[in-house]
């Protein structure tokens, strides 16, 4: 963790991987997770989770104006629902078939999204979502193409300010889980600071991308990311990559 190449290369994936966050709404844990974890395993998933809290606060904070309230509500519920049940299905069936499963699904949505098919948004449907996203995040790190495919149709603002409000919550649980677990103290702190940097420039850049994906190309750039995320979910367990 301390040799320079390697530090410099955990500054440029938390720079991109938070530029790609503030721009569409997720993608910091798409890109910081299997990266890292190459340079350092100290890097996940503490380190990468505090970061990613940073950023949803930053995210959170810019776009508080377009938040969809009563969506935040029943979609952090359903996280809640679905973390629990990801830990309960991972007991009886292997991660890799359980995160493998779960990278289909988002890419047959996608499917589904691209053939003209939408969910409305119902408090049931965000339920939904919520749930699928608790569950992939729980069995891949990745839970953010569910919540994603939901408000796909909103416009930027909103889909980047609801889902970094369902991200500080989960990603607070989550940190809760690991302090109470010892895997998260002080030297996942100190490895945290080495992202920082990269976090805030990745976040400043996405002040100026956002105003171009806000012109009508959110939704393309939510469709493409969630795809991405579904095969490197699939490939990083088939591949072990």
């Amino acid at each position: 963790m301390g040799n320079i190449p390697g530090l410099i290369l955990a500054f440029f994936i938390a720079t991109f991987g938070a530029l790609l966050q503030g721009s569409v709404g997720f993608g910091l844990g798409l890109i910081g997770v299997p990266l890292l974890v190459l340079i350092d395993p100290v890097y996940v998933p503490g380190p990468v989770l505090l970061a990613a809290l940073c950023l949803n606060l930053l995210i959170f904070l810019r776009e508080h104006h377009a938040i969809h309230i009563k969506g935040l509500h029943w979609a952090v519920v359903g996280r809640i629902v679905g973390a629990i049940f990801g830990a309960m299905i991972l007991i009886a069936i292997p991660q890799k078939s359980v995160s493998v499963m779960f990278g289909v699904m988002v890419l047959l949505a996608i499917g589904i999204s691209l053939a003209g098919f939408h969910l409305t948004m119902t408090s049931k449907n965000i339920f939904g979502a919520g749930v699928a996203s608790g569950i992939m995040g729980t069995t891949s790190s990745i839970g953010g193409p569910p919540m994603a495919l939901v408000y796909q149709k909103h416009k930027g603002p909103t889909i980047r300010g609801t889902l970094s409000g369902i991200f500080i919550f989960g990603t607070i649980i989550s940190l809760i889980a690991l302090t109470i677990i010892g895997r998260f103290g002080l030297r996942e702190i100190k490895t945290t600071a080495i992202l920082l940097p990269g976090v805030f420039l990745g976040f400043l850049l996405s002040n100026r991308s956002i105003k171009i994906l806000d012109r009508g190309f959110i939704r393309p750039a939510v469709l493409i990311t969630s795809a991405i995320s579904g095969i490197v979910v699939i490939l990083r367990n088939l591949f072990l990559i």
